[in-house]
């Protein structure tokens, strides 16, 4: 055969190129696009329920864990009587649930809430009452599953009024919670009396042989690490109660954690709630990337919201709060994409796709 024709060399090497360059931009404008959270078509997946007397008004806040390869969840649930209880609820595949239950009750704690339901109101009203509608009870279920110890814990708030606001931990075996026998031991405290906290949460396993309580996340982040939880009944953790977040951005005031934190290879993922009162009201969500070894370092943190409350279920009766105020929904994302934008500082904003 003879010398390939140089013309059409030429433009088979120009055709390669611009593949090339093709795929390149192609990869490009993958690394810059914003990271899609996809909402569940069906959201949301948890609603009152007319039926139970105990969450005819609303369910919120939940909490999940996940085992023998069943989700649980504990969620904030409110009556007629404007009481917050903790509901259970069960499922295979994080969707679809069912078998709900009422998991703790406060009547059978809080010294007051017999007292104060014969003041309080007849029926519940989102509109004259500060903690997410109601005047009392257990609220804002956070849950983790130590397998070392066999256990699934479970913190709360316990809230009375804005004068008796105290957050608790309580535990079960494992086995209990297939069970769903709900024989909890008296809490914990985990605030001292005559303050106000919320938003701390306990990671899903020890750190150096002991307990792991994040309690702040401003101006640093804070974790005390307690060998044994019952010295909480006579020391309960300081805390700084500071809001303050970064200055002129999307969560110049900080809420608090959101959930629990999720250990991943890179470090443990924790979601944060806040927002920019600049900006006018309403809570965003957040991400942040601390260390394995010493999660008081924060590595990353998201410059942007990953999520904002734009779905009607996000705006029902108390509009503008990402993580509901009646409803419970449900969304994925790639972990190790999100890890990835997180990483690079990229804008890892999680937007609402239709599946």
């Amino acid at each position: 055969m003879g010398a390939p024709d140089l013309p059409v060399l030429f433009f088979a090497l120009a055709g390669l190129l611009l593949a090339a360059l093709s795929l390149f931009f192609y990869w490009l404008s993958l690394r810059h696009r914003p990271l899609a959270l996809a909402r569940h078509r069906g959201n949301p997946i948890l609603s009152p329920n007319p039926q139970n007397w105990w969450e005819s008004e609303a369910v919120f806040n939940p909490a999940a864990i996940v085992h023998d390869e069943r989700v649980h969840l504990f969620y904030r649930a409110l009556g007629r009587d404007g009481i917050s209880r903790i509901g259970h609820a069960t499922s295979g595949d994080g969707i679809n649930f069912g078998g709900r239950t009422l998991a703790l009750d406060p009547s059978e704690i809080l010294l007051e809430s017999a007292a104060r339901r014969r003041h309080g109101p007849r029926a519940y009203s989102p509109d004259v009452y500060a903690s997410g509608g109601g005047w009392g009870g257990f609220e804002d279920p956070r849950a983790v599953k130590i397998e070392e110890e066999g256990r699934a814990y479970l913190s709360f708030g316990m809230f009375e009024s804005w004068q008796s606001l105290r957050l608790a931990l309580t535990s079960l075996p494992l086995g209990a919670i297939n069970a769903r026998v709900w024989d909890w031991p008296p809490p914990l405290p985990l605030s001292p009396k005559n303050e106000m906290h919320k938003n701390w949460v306990l990671f899903p396993e020890k750190i150096n042989g002991k307990f792991a309580i994040l309690h702040a996340l401003t101006p640093s982040i804070m974790i005390d690490y307690i060998e044994d939880l019952e010295c909480l009944r006579e020391w309960p953790i300081k805390s700084n109660n500071n809001r303050g977040g970064r200055s002129g951005q999307w969560d110049a005031f900080v809420r608090g954690a959101g959930a629990p934190p999720v250990k991943t290879p890179a470090g443990w993922l924790l979601f944060y709630h806040g927002m920019n009162p600049a900006g006018g009201p309403g809570y965003k969500v957040g991400a942040m990337l601390l260390d394995l070894g010493d999660p008081t370092k924060v590595l990353y943190r998201s410059n942007y919201p990953v999520l904002e409350p734009e779905e009607w279920y996000e705006n029902d009766w108390k509009p503008g709060v990402v993580y509901a105020y009646k409803h419970v929904a449900a969304a994925r994302v790639s972990l190790r994409e999100f890890l990835l934008k997180l990483q690079s500082h990229e804008h890892a904003v999680l937007e609402p796709v239709t599946l």
